[in-house]
């Protein structure tokens, strides 16, 4: 059962190693995108759970153990979490850099689940209910990205579109609204240019059924994509 969720997004310079010189933080929103992330991922913490999934989106779905490796070398950065050949993508690998970053959870507390980004809903749906039934306490650690999609022929300015997309996840995210996450439409993924539609449908999935508690810590867009932070607990 579903005890505790964080969605979190995975932008190489999450990690400080990708910073490089300080004025890689744009308007300090890496410091705050960092804070949120750490925020959400001790919340996860809090709720003891006996089983941590991290959920990203990749090229295909497959299981990771928790040790598996991840590295940022295609984005020309020397950084590498886990151990062996890195096999991990993106997603997974700022996921699993965030846990160990937490000191709270040891490798061999979490398992590593990727999603196929182009999975449907149902699919994605299915998913997540399987995950949230592996034990009685589960957590969910859901990386994602929002719209980047910017407006055309207008430097610097946000499609309509892509903002209304970013603040209907947000408003799902703040209310802990599985359904909202639901409907989602594929279809939008590559329009909109949005990474997480499939992990935060997997997490619509392990919450369907349960009332959750919803917390927005950060919606912010310094590089030209939408970066979402939230946290869902149990009411009680």
């Amino acid at each position: 059962m579903l005890v505790a969720a964080a969605v979190c997004p995975h932008p190489p310079l999450l990690v400080p190693e990708a910073t490089g010189a300080a004025g890689a933080d744009r308007d300090g929103c890496l410091g705050e995108l960092r804070a949120a992330c750490d925020a959400a991922v001790a919340g996860l913490a809090a709720a003891a759970p006996e089983e941590v999934v991290v959920v990203g989106g990749a090229a295909a779905t497959a299981v990771y153990d928790g040790s598996a490796a991840g590295s940022l070398r295609e984005y020309g950065v020397g950084y590498q979490v886990g151990a062996g050949e890195p096999v991990l993508p993106l997603s997974l690998t700022v996921g699993a850099w965030l846990l160990a970053r937490s000191g709270t959870f040891g490798p061999g507390h979490w398992r590593l689940q990727a999603v196929d980004r182009v999975a449907p809903p149902a699919r994605c749906l299915r998913l997540g209910a399987a995950i949230a039934a592996r034990a009685p306490r589960v957590a969910l650690l859901v990386m994602g990205d929002g719209p980047a999609r910017r407006a055309v022929g207008a430097e610097g300015a946000a499609d309509p579109a892509a903002e209304r997309y970013a603040a209907e996840v947000a408003a799902a995210l703040a209310e802990a609204d599985p359904a909202r996450l639901a409907r989602l439409a594929p279809a939008l993924d590559d329009e909109l240019m949005v990474a997480g539609r499939a992990a935060w449908q997997v997490l619509a999935g392990a919450a369907d059924g349960r009332r959750l508690r919803g917390r927005l810590r950060c919606a912010v867009t310094p590089y030209e994509v939408s970066y979402l932070v939230a946290s869902w607990d149990g009411t009680g």
